[in-house]
């Protein structure tokens, strides 16, 4: 048949060969009419049958007639024929099988048909072409219709023969290890199993990708993720909106209802009633409505719902409202709370995420809503304070320093805000310098002594302005120590001269004040000082100084009398080199000879008359202190407690343990030495440990480094004869209970340094030390007002006991307690000293322990008796022990009764209260057991809880509150002390001693000796989960600075645990044990410490911080942690002092910026080299 209809009269005409073959192109000869007919006949015939052996991707067919010999034949000479041609073109048409296109496609192929097609097209068709395309076999068509290819959609109805055997060989079979890809069959395998095989003897190992990754390419959303973070801040959705009466009968069960519980519908689409609406609605062919095709956004929408609400609650509260503070600083406080929910103030897609990270405009609209609340408070502080706060990330330090000085200006009697802007002023690195915060602290103080007198007439005195410019331990949580701040400011500053010469100058101020200049105001009675101190006249701590009232009065007669030098003055000075070794290398020489400066330096030089100097002998001019550096900061102080807090907080700043804590406005300030973290001798003697009380804070001239052992060694030769100058100066000043106090700091003092020999086994200075110990005591004692002082009878019968004389010291408190008389249990301090004694002997050696506990059970017997306490005899009675248990009951409750109807408590009561709280539960430990000793403690926490008002709540009063909470915090330290003798002198399990520890710790976050006890406990423990969720609770509500340094130092005990364990035979670290994590758990709680404002203006945090750093070998991150430090605390010389040991090559810059901010360098390089070359 022709191709074009048009033409085949021409292609059919009996012409030449040539024109024959010029037309050729025109017919089809592989195409005949009679093959359909005959085709179509046998496809009819046979049934539709397929074989398993030929390929089922293979998308033509081939009809075979039944007689298979002749097809084989004509098969096989066709091969013959094409035999070369095929091996020639073979290779060629593999490598094109996926380029080539066919013409035709079938529209029921299959999909493994399709994909078979594009890789590798049927040999068969192509055969067939060629062979269609010789002339000579046209001839008999319809004889071969049997042997040729068709496609399967030509044929009308499938026979059993209509399939195609391929017996040509595929060398691809050979040369590849499996067959060809499209020649297999695809399936989808349902589970992994197979069909006729025993499971329990065979199985099945499916090679090739598993179907289980191909159903779900979406990835798992973690909970940890935004969008699943996201979700914790959404409100749940009720699942059920009726609530029935509880139904007596148990159900197997919980059932859950629909918000709807409607009956079914049933319609001609619904016939059961068992479709839902919107199923109900796709049958129909309807959509939702609008409102709920948006089905995944209900619950953003529903919390942007509330949002807004809550939004507009608060414009409503404070369109209302417009002068309720509280009300703007929580809306403000609100603004967090809607930036981390999705939504609220998105305009776009996209726009969403983009303002949920913007800090900037969380700011602004804080900032845009303080702005609000200050036009409608022009007179409140705390928004102007937020304000600025707020400011510090917008605007430059000049200009935060411009409003800052607005605001003091206005509200120049506000002592809060004096502190805040002092501290804003030391942390800004850009503007630091010593001169101008000096000058600074003193304009202060001087603007607050005015506003007092009543100099400033615009201002009047806020309450609490005095305790405020001082430290009264009353107000420390509400106001600043302004003056105690200044002084520490220049302690750690390396001015320690200046410190010194501050308090030298308040004490002649408020003790020593001629009677014609009281009347006067503070800034006349600072004119007539200072002639005094410009004298040369000795000052307090100075020999022969006899103060500011008496030179005046010498003056006023005509002249002061000259003191003959004293022969002692004569003794050579202890000449100590100040270069060792000049081998080592230069940053070692120079820290060495510069601390030691800071340690012998720390006095005011004044000339020394009787030796005709003057001020020009002095080599160092920074060591003068004149009149112009201190008069401004002089204060009147005139409340007669805060004028012996004056004295306590002088001798406490000289190293003297007077029991006085700085506020905590000015505690962690003043925080530098790890000395917190120090257990002493509780270990060892849990019950009669000491306990310094330090908080942290250095003395004057100790710059130690980080690290190395504090105990009280004590000063130099003239740091001591200033010492006990002071304590002779202001002795005679009090009277009573205050001068016992003193007396008893003084013997403490000495006691300690006992004390450290004793840790340090030192025997020949222990001797010395033990000689001047008991003299000082005796000296004390034949005082006639401290012959019956209970306190110092204490001390000095505990000295004995350390030096080792047991009987000595026990005639001592045989004496002691034989002129007590018949007090019983009235008087706190012969409590206090029945219970040292008893603690002592119970903490004897375990060899007289059962001797000793017979000695305490009788010491606390007769201490109920009224009939004075005499020397050991022999074992207690029973019924002795009876009636005094029933002494203490009595006592204990008439004690408690009384306490709790005064309001506020007296402190004798409270004193008392504590005294026979402890000698009860010693008694009742030695006579019944701990669990007796815990109840009493029990008993006594139940009755005092209910007074106690937790941190931050404002409520009650505040003195009552505190003396209850104090009193409290006694008992539990001494519950505590308890628990641990106990677990060390028998079988005892932990958890008891935990649970304490974690409640006390919980009302007293700020105590360090329950700290310490916890962080040793738990350092026990292999697991340190319960250890890290109580230290994040604390964090979280304590506003403590102490939760967070005993966090990181049980962390350190951990990690160093884990190396001690992975170190072989002392060498280097194997990681045989995985890290855990430890190093980044340190480093995140270091951050998060210093976010808050304690934390990051606290020198002591630094300085763990970056020696942590520095021990794990990374040093430039640690220097990246230096210069923020210095961000922070430009002022902490010993930053500078840790940088030039951690970084020996940047000493020269180090002392460059010491310089620059005028920190005091007392040995110069330029000197040191003078010295090296000597």
């Amino acid at each position: 048949m022709a191709l074009f209809p048009a033409f085949a009269g021409i292609s059919e005409a009996p012409d030449s060969g040539s024109s024959r073959k010029e037309l050729d192109w025109l017919s089809n000869p592989s195409f005949c009419v009679g093959s359909i007919t005959s085709l179509s006949k046998q496809t009819e015939a046979a049934p539709a049958h397929v074989s398993e052996g030929s390929p089922l991707t293979r998308s033509l067919l081939k009809s075979e007639p039944s007689d298979e010999s002749d097809s084989n034949q004509k098969l096989k000479q066709i091969s013959r024929k094409k035999k070369k041609e095929k091996k020639k073109k073979r290779k060629h048409q593999h490598h094109k099988k996926t380029k080539r296109k066919h013409g035709q496609s079938s529209s029921s192929r299959s999909e493994t048909d399709t994909d078979s097609e594009k890789d590798k097209p049927s040999r068969g068709v192509v055969g067939s072409k060629r062979e269609s395309e010789k002339p000579n076999q046209g001839n008999n068509a319809a004889a071969d219709t049997g042997h040729r290819f068709v496609w399967l959609e030509d044929i009308q109805a499938v026979t059993g023969e209509t399939f195609r055997t391929d017996k040509k060989p595929d060398p691809a079979n050979w040369e590849y290890k499996s067959l060809y890809r499209g020649d297999i069959a695809r399936y989808k395998r349902k589970g992994d199993s197979c069909l006729g095989i025993n499971p329990k003897k065979q199985c099945i190992s499916w090679e090739g990708t598993s179907t289980e990754k191909k159903h779900s390419r979406k990835q798992v959303e973690r909970y940890f993720t935004k969008k699943s973070v996201g979700l914790m801040n959404i409100d749940g959705a009720a699942i059920s909106s009726k609530t029935e009466p509880p139904s007596s009968e148990p159900i197997s069960f919980i059932p859950v209802k629909d918000l709807e519980d409607a009956a079914p519908v049933t319609t001609w689409l619904n016939p059961l009633g068992i479709y839902d609406q919107s199923t109900t609605q796709w049958l129909q062919g309807q959509g939702p409505p609008e409102q709920e095709s948006k089905q995944p956004d209900t619950q953003p929408d529903s919390e942007s719902a509330a949002l807004k609400a809550k939004v507009e609650e608060f414009n409503r509260r404070v369109r209302e409202n417009p002068r309720d503070t509280q009300l703007w600083m929580a809306f403000v406080a609100f603004q967090d709370e809607v930036m981390k929910s999705p939504g609220l103030y998105a305009i776009e897609e996209g726009e969403q995420e983009k303002r949920k990270r913007s800090l900037k405009l969380i700011l602004e609209k804080k900032l845009a809503i303080l702005e609000r609340a200050i036009e409608s408070n022009q007179s409140s502080v705390d928004l102007k304070l937020a304000k600025l706060k707020l400011c510090t990330e917008f605007w430059e330090p000049s200009t935060l320093v411009k409003e800052w000085q607005k605001l003091i200006f206005l509200h120049p009697n506000n002592t809060a805000l004096w502190q805040k802007y002092l501290l804003f002023c030391q942390s800004q690195f850009s503007t630091f310098s010593i001169s101008k915060i000096h000058s600074l602290y003193g304009k202060c103080l001087s603007t607050l002594s005015a506003v007092k007198d009543g100099s400033i007439l615009s201002h009047p005195a806020l309450p609490g302005t005095e305790e405020a410019m001082f430290a009264d331990s009353e107000h420390r949580m509400k106001v600043a120590a302004l003056f105690l701040q200044q002084c520490h400011f220049l302690r750690q500053a390396g001015h320690s001269e200046k410190a010194v010469s501050l308090f030298q100058a308040m004490v002649d101020f408020t003790f020593f004040k001629p009677d014609s200049v009281k009347d006067l105001p503070t800034k006349g009675q600072v004119e007539f000082f200072e002639p005094f101190w410009d004298s040369g006249e000795p000052r307090a701590g100075e020999k022969g100084a006899r103060g500011w009232k008496a030179w005046m009065h010498q003056q006023e007669r005509g002249g002061w009398v000259v003191i003959n030098p004293d022969e002692d003055d004569d003794e050579p000075e202890e000449d100590d080199q100040e270069i060792k070794d000049k081998s080592l290398p230069k940053w070692q020489i120079w820290l060495a000879a510069e601390r030691s400066r800071d340690q012998r330096h720390w006095q005011p030089w004044r000339p020394d008359k009787t030796k005709k100097q003057t001020e020009e002998d002095c080599e160092d001019p920074e060591r003068q202190v004149l009149f112009d550096d201190i008069g401004q900061s002089l204060i009147r102080l005139s409340s007669h407690n805060l004028q012996f807090q004056l004295v306590e907080a002088f001798l406490q700043f000289l190293g003297v343990p007077s029991g006085l804590t700085p506020p905590a406005s000015c505690l962690y300030l003043a925080m530098d030495e790890n000395s917190i973290f120090d257990n002493g001798l509780y270990d060892e003697k849990p019950l009669t440990f000491f306990n310094p009380s330090f908080s942290g804070a250095s003395f004057v001239g100790r710059m130690d480094r980080l690290g190395c052992p504090r105990w009280t060694r004590g000063q130099n030769r003239e740091g001591e004869e200033f010492i006990r100058n002071v304590f002779h100066l202001v002795m005679p000043l009090f009277s009573g209970k205050e001068k016992s106090q003193l007396c008893f700091s003084w013997l403490q003092y000495e006691i300690a340094k006992v004390i450290w020999c004793l840790h340090t086994k030192n025997k020949k200075r222990l001797k010395s030390q033990g000689k001047n110990c008991k003299k000082l005591a005796k000296n004390l004692l034949k005082e006639p007002e401290n012959r019956n002082n209970f306190c110092l009878w204490k001390q000095y019968a505990h000295l004995e006991w350390l030096l080792g004389n047991t009987e000595d010291a026990r005639k001592v408190f045989d004496t002691a307690l034989g002129m007590a008389g018949s007090r019983e249990l009235k008087d706190s301090d012969l409590c206090e000293l029945s219970l040292l004694y008893a603690e002592l002997e119970v903490e004897l050696s375990p060899e007289v322990r059962g001797a000793a506990t017979a000695r305490a059970v009788h010491i606390l017997t007769k201490l109920t008796e009224s009939s004075p306490c005499g020397p050991y005899t022999g074992q207690v009675l029973a019924v002795h022990i009876l009636k005094a248990r029933k002494a203490y009951e009595h006592a204990l409750q008439d004690c408690l009764g009384d306490s709790c109807v005064s309001d506020p408590a007296p402190t004798d009561s409270c004193s008392r209260l504590i005294s026979l709280a402890k000698c009860f539960m010693l008694f009742q430990y030695l006579t019944t057991g701990i669990d007796a000793a815990v109840r009493i403690y029990e008993q006594v926490f139940a009755k005092l809880n209910s007074y106690v008002v937790p941190e931050g709540s404002g409520e009650g009063n505040s003195a009552s509150s505190q003396s209850w909470t104090s009193v409290l915090e006694a008992i539990t330290v001494m519950h505590t002390s308890l628990l641990r003798f106990h677990m060390k002198v028998s079988v005892y399990p932990l958890a008891p001693l935990r649970e304490a520890l974690s409640q006390a710790l919980k009302l007293y976050p700020g105590n360090q000796v329950l700290w310490r006890s916890y962080v040793q406990i738990q350092n026990k423990s292999h697991s340190a989960s319960k250890t890290r969720r109580f230290f994040d609770t604390i964090t979280r509500s304590a506003k403590a600075l102490e939760p967070w340094l005993f966090a990181i130092e049980a962390e350190k005990l951990r990690k160093r645990l884990v190396e001690t364990v992975q170190r072989l035979d002392g060498r280097e670290i194997h990681a045989t044990i995985p890290e855990t994590g430890l190093t980044h758990r340190i480093q995140a709680l270091f951050e998060n410490a210093m976010r808050s404002d304690s934390g990051s203006q606290c020198p002591l945090l630094w300085r763990m911080y970056l020696n942590f750093l520095v021990s794990l070998g990374n040093k430039e991150r640690s220097k990246g942690v230096f210069y923020k430090a210095l961000q922070n605390c430009p002022w902490a010389k010993v930053l500078y002092l840790d940088a030039v040991e951690y970084f020996p090559d940047e000493m020269q810059e180090i002392l460059d910026l010491m310089t620059e901010k005028e920190l005091r360098v007392r040995l110069p390089l330029e000197e040191l080299e003078l010295l090296l070359e000597d």
